[in-house]
């Protein structure tokens, strides 16, 4: 995860979770995520596909509307893109899998922009079925939020985050069992 916000909804999500496939719903804080509420949204699984719960204000000035109650699939105009989200978050919901996306998108002016998709199961009332958490950031706030809006997207790479995996840890150098075999000692040539 290359954006600030996936990683901060996904370690937070990864840590509510613990040994389970995936946190309830009523666990999650929205005061824990205050440092990417923004980009952050909730989706519920209608008969329709996964529809907008809640959406943060930053996501919603991307699109240049209020997306609750709107398909998560319809943010994308291509009918074939929308079949690829469909299938994305029923993955998702049938593994109870996370997900991280590349997306290549363009504003109604031309302008591109690269944002990153964050999509994790969530469990409500037990089910696995219902909700999802998520988050969509670009690396960078743009100049052009809510003076232009998106007009496509499309996926341009896909990771998925499979149960009991983490995040990989940063490879830690080798501890010394003794100490160097050259020192430098202060002092000077006498």
């Amino acid at each position: 995860m290359k954006n600030t916000s996936t990683r901060l909804v996904f370690e937070y999500w990864d840590a509510l979770r613990g040994e389970r496939a995936a946190p309830e719903r009523g666990e999650i804080e929205p005061g824990a995520l205050r440092h990417a509420l923004a980009d952050t949204f909730v989706l519920e699984n209608e008969p329709v596909g996964p529809v907008f719960r809640l959406a943060g204000t930053r996501l919603c000035a991307l699109f240049g509307q209020e997306l609750r109650g709107r398909p998560f699939a319809a943010l994308w105009p291509e009918v074939e893109a929308q079949a690829e989200m469909r299938r994305l978050t029923r993955t998702v919901m049938d593994e109870t899998a996370g997900a991280v996306a590349g997306l290549a998108a363009e504003t109604l002016t031309g302008a591109p922009v690269y944002l990153e998709l964050l999509l994790l199961p969530l469990r409500y009332r037990g089910r696995t079925h219902a909700r999802m958490l998520g988050a969509m950031s670009a690396a960078t706030t743009p100049e052009w939020l809510g003076l232009d809006t998106l007009h496509s997207m499309r996926m341009i790479s896909l990771r998925m985050l499979w149960p009991g995996v983490g995040l990989r840890q940063q490879p830690q150098p080798p501890k010394r069992s003794q100490p160097p075999k050259f020192m430098v000692l202060p002092g000077g040539r006498a």
